[in-house]
């Protein structure tokens, strides 16, 4: 079992920056890949960003050279930097986990509480 605990998030204006962090802790935490998942409201849950325990990123398309994904040295807490924030940002920010890395809840194992972010204009 992983548990996932998030913090970050809140309240910003448009052209804003937030960072999240999300610290894994269990019995199966090496060998994993991290990352976040987004989801607005009446909107289906969208990827947002993942590493590997590899270190290999990837990258919706739409937070690409805004979003910055990254870990710790022992790879059990990850970071997501949040530059040039829009509107169409808001959402409720997941934390997620799985064997391998992911753009799809799918094959999410592990899921975090979820932190709000607010992006005024």
């Amino acid at each position: 079992q992983v548990q996932l605990v998030e913090s970050g998030g809140g309240l910003v204006q448009a052209g804003g920056s937030l960072r999240h962090s999300c610290a894994a802790s269990g019995r199966s935490v090496n060998n994993i890949a991290m990352g976040w998942f987004r989801q607005a409201p009446v909107k289906d849950r969208e990827f947002v960003a993942a590493i590997s325990w590899k270190i290999i990123t990837s990258y919706a398309d739409s937070v690409k050279g805004r979003f910055t994904i990254s870990t710790d040295s022992a790879k059990n807490t990850v970071f997501l930097q949040m530059n040039s924030l829009k509107p169409e940002d808001t959402a409720v920010y997941y934390c997620a986990a799985g064997p391998g890395i992911f753009r799809s809840p799918g094959i999410v194992d592990y899921w975090g509480q979820g932190t709000q972010v607010t992006v005024s204009t």
